[in-house]
């Protein structure tokens, strides 16, 4: 969602209906057909996600990933040729990453790129694209490098809680392979490059009062983070399912928050 913000707000002239229609594909259409084609090929027992005990999934859950992907193409047709393939592509790049026959998410760093790639900046690119009247193809490269170092940096933390979970399942993930204090040296230095990246972004194109508007809205994350890594680092049972979701809500909020005041402070 704070990539649909982020685009919305770097496009022009934006059709709203076509804009509207996006936020029900992404957000109520391919991105929950995602996560519940993953949980299906898992079967995770332990916490995972937003779910500290898991159900067992059954063959009904498959069935919906299956509608739900296939009406959000059925609606992507009315945006554009482009928009089509761009969500076909991501359907796609989801059911690599979690097929058992493919399983992208066993390897670290191809299953690392495939997500911060989608769910940044193809994600932007579909936003921008599919929400601006002209329909252009002409996106921004940067903000798309943004969206997915945005993506990059959080998305480590999300895993350090699960490490025997992915081991018994025989995936090893990015956060597995960097170990604790590892996972939060590198999304600090990859949050680092995000912003670096966005303020190029913002201030070359003379939104340098937003770009540091919206930072007062990370400030929370960074204090949350720092508190988070000292108390992993005194004790490895600081990365915990509580934590991790008190982290997952915490950037969120503020990143949706961040992004929406953008893209009021460029729309209004």
């Amino acid at each position: 969602m704070p990539v649909y913000w982020f685009a919305l707000s770097q496009t022009d002239s934006i059709n709203k209906l076509h804009a509207v229609l996006i936020f029900i594909i992404l957000h109520l259409l391919v991105y929950p057909a995602s996560n519940g084609y993953n949980s299906y090929m898992d079967r995770d027992t332990d916490s995972v996600g937003g779910i500290k005990n898991p159900m067992q999934p059954t063959k009904q859950l498959f069935y919906i990933t299956v509608l739900l992907d296939a009406v959000a193409i059925i609606l992507s047709c009315f945006i554009s040729l482009y928009f089509v393939l761009g969500i076909i592509a991501y359907i796609l790049a989801s059911r690599a990453y979690s097929y058992r026959g493919i399983r992208l998410k066993q390897y670290p760093v191809i299953g690392y790129i495939t997500v911060i790639i989608f769910q940044g900046a193809v994600t932007f690119f579909l936003v921008m694209h599919g929400s601006s009247n002209d329909k252009t193809l002409t996106v921004p490269a940067f903000s798309m490098i943004a969206a997915s170092l945005l993506i990059g940096g959080f998305y480590p933390l999300t895993q350090i809680y699960q490490h025997r979970q992915d081991k018994a399942d025989g995936v090893t993930t990015l956060s597995m392979l960097m170990g604790y204090k590892g996972t939060f040296i590198f999304t600090a230095i990859i949050y680092f490059f995000a912003v670096s990246t966005l303020a190029y972004q913002l201030i070359s194109t003379l939104q340098q009062k937003s770009f540091f508007i919206i930072q007062i809205f990370f400030i929370p994350v960074l204090v949350y983070f720092f508190w988070w890594f000292r108390q992993v680092m005194l004790k490895h049972t600081g990365a915990n399912f509580v934590n991790t979701m008190r982290m997952t809500i915490l950037a969120s909020v503020c990143t949706n928050a961040a992004f929406i005041i953008l893209f009021l402070i460029e729309k209004t």
